[in-house]
């Protein structure tokens, strides 16, 4: 299965993982978040969550820089496991 296609198919994140995203959220402190970006290249960025928000079904994360990055693409926040990687 290639990045593209297993990229398409949203995973739900886990429930503990959604209240720690809502954490970080409402204290706006800075994270280490590894992610998977469009081109399945891995991606580290040190940023504040400005929003968590659902649109087609899906779940995302909105970055202080203004990167949208859906939640399954997620890898790590500050070195905890959000998502597996495929």
């Amino acid at each position: 299965m290639t990045w593209e296609n297993a990229s398409n198919a949203y995973h739900p994140v886990r429930c503990e993982i959604q209240s720690l995203l809502r954490e970080y959220l409402t204290s706006s402190k800075l994270a280490e978040i590894v992610y998977r970006d469009d081109a399945g290249q891995v991606q580290t960025t040190h940023d504040v969550i400005r929003d968590l928000f659902s649109r087609a079904g899906q779940e995302f994360v909105f970055l202080g820089r203004g990167h949208m990055v859906r939640l399954d693409h997620v890898l790590t926040l500050d070195g905890r496991t959000v998502s597996v990687a495929d």
